[in-house]
């Protein structure tokens, strides 16, 4: 009986590895279609991935996957098999809910949107892209109705990215940390706020150079580069083929130093969460991060708490200053940590401070959720954008392309994805705390341009889990308590109370 049930697990193990396969060829056509691809060839792409998509979710919710898990028996929830059964069970069971049909009509859509909304950020035009999200919006809602709910249908989405938070949650926690950042904000305004704080960050930085800077950070940062590579888009991504090929991407502004430099922390954090799962898990379910939150943890850890701290650029800025010895000629150390943390408006999400950041993500959590009461309409949202925008951030966009247009996330049908990257900001000061507390040397260490100690214990923690763990249960055993914002806070208050002067 017991070799009967190890070879059922063995044929389940099988039939998952060949699904994880044929997603990995799509997400293969994605990093081309994003990297290389030639604009000819969007129609046939779109195609090919609607394909590919299709294949992989009718195999998913075939019968024999089904009778496959069921027959894997009352394995050990704590074991690594009973993990593997449970997250193959929760993909079944979330996609035998979605008709095959309306799966490859998504991925047709967002296929053909992607193009599109680069086109119309471009142009700043919204009515370029205005009529791919009129047909994607509703596929969405489709699929929401489908997975189902039980109090309102962004949780349906929400849960793909996040298990188990609802957005009743997600609204307490905006309201916690409203309450903590709005005070910060007025003080730091009627302190007074100059903006040309920000001037070393602009210049002549050729990209070139760079990239060779970037390169020689995430490197000492732990990123393997036999297991990757980095390339250029529109918009910046971490993507894994599996723990041997995990790839990211960037831009660079000859102008401007801020988006390659701190894009390429971030896209690398993800990327070593990605390297540093459990080889075993590869093309099973486990293979991948707890929830986007988590995963989000890791890459403002590794932009934020390590690239933008005095600590790391006591080390780093004299190399920086040699690589661009015109660009920062006069500018010494204490003045570029103040320029890569000005708390001030931003109309760019991905230009944000670390604490206005998190009201960039209030505001498109709040038009996601009005989008789906159906109290918002797509022809409505640049000027619903701007509304939030002059009341949250006190700024407004001068056109579509620094506003509505900005984010390719919904081209891509991601709706319930944004409130990942605030839940990863709170995690990343409770998950960096831990680190510390567990090994005090490691701020010292940064300072020496050494991370060892610091992936380690991030490694051991949270990178070789994989998606073992729901990401309550991985919080909790890595800190010893769920998510709490009061950490963050602390850190916002006590990192912009020093640099502005506050009381």
């Amino acid at each position: 009986m017991a070799k009967e049930h190890e070879t059922l697990y063995e044929r389940l193990n099988d039939r998952l590895a060949t699904i994880s396969d044929v997603r990995s060829a799509n997400s293969l056509l994605f990093w081309d279609r994003q990297t290389h691809m030639p604009k000819g060839g969007i129609a046939s792409r779109a195609e090919q991935m609607a394909t590919l998509s299709r294949l992989a979710h009718e195999m998913l919710v075939d019968g024999e996957t089904g009778r496959l898990l069921d027959a894997s028996g009352d394995l050990d929830p704590c074991s690594e098999e009973g993990a593997l059964v449970r997250r193959a069970r929760r993909e079944y069971e979330r996609a035998t809910k979605l008709p095959a049909e309306l799966v490859a009509q998504i991925t047709r859509a967002t296929a053909l949107a992607e193009p599109a909304w680069a086109r119309a950020r471009g142009e700043s035009d919204w009515s370029v892209f205005a009529p791919h999200l009129e047909e994607i919006l509703p596929l969405k809602k489709r699929a929401a109705e489908a997975l189902g709910y039980e109090d309102h249908p962004y949780d349906a989405l929400l849960d793909g990215y996040e298990p188990g938070a609802k957005k009743a949650w997600l609204e307490a926690m905006f309201g916690e940390l409203k309450a903590g950042i709005l005070p910060l904000l007025r003080e730091v305004t009627e302190k007074g706020n100059d903006e040309n704080r920000t001037a070393p960050l602009y210049g002549a930085f050729d990209e070139a150079k760079q990239e060779r800077f970037g390169v020689e950070v995430v490197t000492r940062f732990g990123y393997d580069w036999e297991r990757g590579r980095q390339d250029r888009t529109v918009h910046p991504f971490c993507i894994s083929f599996g723990p041997g090929d995990v790839r990211i991407t960037t831009r660079f502004d000859p102008g401007w130093l801020a988006p390659a430099l701190f894009g390429t922390f971030h896209e690398a954090g993800h990327a070593l969460y990605q390297q540093g799962v459990n080889p075993a898990y590869a093309r099973t379910p486990l293979d991948g991060g707890a929830s986007m939150g988590v995963h989000e943890s890791q890459s403002r850890l590794w932009e934020n708490l390590v690239g933008r701290s005095r600590a790391f650029w006591s080390y780093f800025y004299p190399r920086l200053r040699d690589t661009f010895p015109e660009a920062l000629r006069g500018v010494d150390l204490e003045t570029f940590y103040h320029a890569i943390n000005v708390l001030a408006p931003s109309k760019i999400r991905v230009e944000a401070d670390e604490a206005t950041y998190n009201l960039h993500i209030l505001l498109r959590f709040e038009l996601e959720v009005a989008l789906f009461e159906d109290e918002l309409f797509v022809a409505d949202l640049p000027a619903a954008w701007n509304a939030k925008m002059k009341e949250y951030v006190g700024v407004t966009p001068k056109n579509d392309a620094e506003g509505v247009l900005q984010d390719i996330h919904w081209a891509d049908g991601l709706f319930g994805y944004f409130p990942t990257y605030t839940i990863g900001n709170v995690l990343s000061v409770q998950f960096f705390d831990e680190a510390v507390k567990a090994h005090p040397e490691i701020p010292a260490q940064i300072q020496q341009g050494e991370f060892a100690v610091l992936l380690g214990w991030l490694r051991e923690n949270i990178h070789r889990h994989g998606s073992r763990y729901d990401p309550d249960q991985l919080v909790q055993k890595a800190t010893g308590r769920p998510l709490d914002t009061a950490p963050y806070l602390s850190y916002l208050r006590n990192k912009f109370g020093e640099l502005y002067e506050l009381d």
